[in-house]
């Protein structure tokens, strides 16, 4: 069995206490539902991936990745979701 070399964490503990390690992270070629951008998402915020390479890795822009951050910062994860981003998108009607 070969192991590709990692040069960073395995495996990183989650503030719930789950573990997030690199066989939980999503395909390259992945469907982009909520529960896959919140995996990438803590894998950058408590570094098990670095940004860079998360973006690399997904073909992301920066303003998409910069966008699920904010989002989870600012409204938490259940905000990922594509009908969730379009409710905060969308102006108050007064």
């Amino acid at each position: 069995m070969y192991l590709r070399k990692s040069y960073g964490p395995r495996a990183v503990t989650l503030p719930d206490g789950n573990v997030l390690s690199l066989a939980d992270l999503p395909p390259v070629n992945t469907r982009w539902v909520a529960s896959r951008k919140a995996i990438v998402v803590n894998a950058v915020r408590f570094g098990l991936l670095e940004r860079g390479e998360a973006i690399a890795r997904y073909g992301l822009s920066d303003e998409e990745f910069d966008h699920w951050l904010a989002t989870v910062e600012n409204h938490g994860y259940r905000a990922l979701r594509i009908t969730a981003i379009q409710q905060i998108k969308q102006p108050m009607i007064e």
